[in-house]
């Protein structure tokens, strides 16, 4: 059974979603569906949010900011027996009482339309449009480009480095595509290798097969072909002379972490 999390806001809810996200992930990897609730001005979606959670046993995280909606949000959780985690208050609270601080009580603040927002909205924006190799004219403009075979976590990746405004691209590495031309153009600093073991990238496109409803003996899980990938998928990141990753039984979060370091290194040869 997915876990069912309500995100409450009384702005977006994206710092909600990635608690929640993270939290979820410590459950054997457990994907729990979150179902976001934002900009919350009044009472009524937090009766009928709380509701919805009590029918079907959901848990709900908030981050609201305004005294009489969060109060409001605690007495109607309480009293229809839902859990309710107020995911800022706590560190809110501990700003006022350690730096003797008033908070503002106003939302949103965190997404104020300052330039750092907009360059975060334009990456993540560059990384949807030139996932999976769709325009290779993309890769001329990325900061970063990430390349492998199908389910080494590319976009994913993408994702996660766009949120850090970082604008990149990534290419499927597949034998019998040849990969594009400006992906030789580009400073081969700027290019990220992904790599994962045979036995590894088995089980994960075993279980994307299934969950396609598909023959689990498929090629596209065999062990012949997975080492054919990778072996021609080696070939080009070494003719691109670009460093490689090995994602094996790495989180997305670590991976960038890695690839982040990577990019400070190669900026500074550059």
């Amino acid at each position: 059974m997915t876990p069912i999390v309500y995100v409450i806001s009384d702005s977006v809810g994206e710092t909600a979603e990635f608690v929640v996200r993270a939290a979820a992930s410590q459950f054997n990897g457990s994907r729990a569906e979150i179902r976001r609730i934002s900009y919350v001005d009044d009472m009524e979606p937090i009766r009928e949010t709380v509701q919805a959670a009590k029918e079907i046993g959901a848990l709900i995280a908030y981050t609201l900011v305004i005294p009489e909606l969060k109060e409001g949000l605690v007495r109607e959780a309480q009293e229809h027996g839902v859990t309710a985690v107020d995911i800022m208050g706590p560190m809110v609270s501990a700003f006022q009482s350690n730096f003797q601080a008033e908070p503002k009580n106003r939302p949103g603040l965190l997404h104020q339309l300052d330039d750092e927002y907009f360059r975060r909205v334009e990456a993540i924006e560059f990384a949807v449009k030139y996932d999976d190799g769709k325009d290779p004219r993309g890769l001329l403009r990325a900061d970063v480009i990430l390349i492998g075979v199908s389910r080494t976590s590319k976009t994913p990746l993408s994702m996660f480095l766009a949120h850090k405004r970082l604008k990149a691209a990534n290419v499927p590495l597949v034998p019998e595509v040849e990969p594009p031309e400006e992906l030789f153009e580009v400073s081969p600093h700027k290019v990220i290798g992904l790599t994962i073991s045979v036995g590894e990238l088995n089980l994960i496109r075993t279980e994307r097969l299934k969950a396609l409803g598909l023959r689990e003996e498929a090629n596209y899980a065999a062990f012949e072909r997975i080492k054919l990938e990778l072996e021609y998928a080696e070939r080009i990141m070494k003719k691109i002379g670009c460093p490689m990753i090995d994602v094996s039984n790495k989180a997305v979060e670590e991976t960038a972490s890695i690839i982040l370091d990577q990019i400070k290194r190669g900026s500074r040869r550059s």
